[in-house]
């Protein structure tokens, strides 16, 4: 049986030719092509200052840290979300301060921010959970009036648009005061693992550059560049956050891609909401007025108190069909069992119910309108079959 994966990166020879180019060029890491895939994404989503790193979770570390997230400061943000979310927070030695999300949404509750904010509050980490923006325009404004950075988790948002004072612009331009990408291959736009960080402040894009590379006062292409001999220092503590050129030179492809993947999955999206309509107990997403989401993850929800998720997931792996569950809550994770690693304010009801009753379902810009039928079916199967069948013994 043909499995129908949850995801799959849609990768061919022109990403081939770009790595060749860069390898037989000689120049393989922070180089040309970071620099030039940083302009062209600053470009594509309308922001001064792109900075090229390692990974979303690299990226969320130095953003919180440039904003002036420190040790015993709080970070008002969602534990509905990967726990890299989280961890950023606990990297910077500050304390998550969890709130819960929207009632039948993926995204951060605006209506419960100011009652999560403290004298110690340093700033708001918004997501744009499975790429839906969330409410950024309430968001910001809650930030401007408590004068707190907001920093968005824009890990899965590539390509998504928000409805901004009457004109659609990517998320990413960056309306908060810094985003932050992920190029995991789950993602649309992939190098295989990588991040980026955008931002109209060029004082904390000059510290996103210095950090990522040990701190150090001279980049490499500079010194190597020089007619003179230059010795750099490390005035501050930096990272090995930097991205290397193979990387960026699939970037530059996938970013081209982009348009064309985004189309396709919102194709594929419609499918679904219009098949769905005939499964009962299933709820389709939904996009707000004001967003257009790039369908990185198709995530429905089970509102038959009858349906299992678990059941339905096996159901649909025993059929050929890949899924995986609702989106991760850190609060309950082993790794902040500890009840000083972060703060809860208010219920998380709606993030706990999210994780058990909803299943993301296979969405990549390959599948087929088959493959999307198939999915559909199985997931009727799958739900009219409760409780779940399973081989009855031969009587002895």
């Amino acid at each position: 049986m043909a499995m129908i994966p949850v995801a799959k990166p849609m990768l061919d020879e022109r990403e081939v030719e770009a790595v060749r180019r860069v390898v037989l060029s000689g120049w393989v890491t922070q180089g040309p092509e970071v620099a030039a895939f940083e302009s062209e994404f600053a470009a594509f989503v309308g922001a001064e200052h792109a900075c090229a790193v390692s990974n979303c979770t690299t990226a969320l570390h130095l953003a919180l840290k440039a904003v002036g997230v420190g040790p015993g400061d709080e970070v008002v943000t969602v534990s509905h979300s990967f726990i890299a979310t989280a961890n950023a927070v606990r990297y910077c030695g500050a304390v998550p301060v969890f709130v819960d999300i929207e009632e039948g949404g993926f995204n951060i509750d605006p209506a419960r921010i100011e009652a999560a904010i403290t004298p110690r509050t340093m700033a708001i980490l918004c997501v744009h959970q499975l790429g839906m923006p969330c409410d950024l325009e309430t968001i910001v404004a809650i930030g401007k009036k408590h004068s707190i950075p907001v920093v968005e988790d824009a890990a899965c948002a590539s390509g998504s648009e928000i409805l901004w004072q009457g004109n659609w612009e990517k998320i990413g331009k960056p309306h908060g005061d810094v985003a932050c990408f992920s190029f995991h291959p789950r993602k649309l736009l992939t190098t295989g693992d990588g991040g980026m960080l955008t931002t109209a402040n060029a004082e904390y894009d000059a510290k996103f550059r210095l950090w990522r590379q040990h701190g150090m006062s001279v980049t490499d292409a500079v010194r190597h560049g020089s007619k003179q001999v230059i010795f750099e220092r490390y005035p501050e503590l930096g990272y090995n956050y930097r991205m290397t050129d193979m990387q960026a030179a699939i970037g530059r492809i996938q970013l081209e891609r982009l348009p064309e993947l985004i189309a396709a999955r919102r194709r594929l999206a419609e499918l679904y909401r219009r098949g769905l309509e005939t499964v009962p107990g299933v709820e389709p997403p939904s996009e707000p007025s004001w967003a257009r989401t790039n369908w990185q993850s198709y995530c429905v929800r089970l509102i038959d108190d009858g349906l299992d998720q678990l059941e339905v997931m096996q159901r649909l792996l025993d059929r050929g069909v890949s899924t995986r569950r609702g989106i991760m809550n850190s609060h309950r994770e082993p790794a902040y069992a500890d009840a000083s690693t972060h703060h809860v304010s208010g219920s998380l009801a709606n993030s706990e119910a999210a994780q058990e009753r909803c299943i993301i379902l296979p969405l990549f810009a390959q599948m087929t309108e088959a493959d999307v039928a198939t999915v559909i079916d199985e997931l009727r199967e799958a739900c009219r079959l409760s409780p779940r069948q399973r081989p009855v013994a031969a009587a002895e």
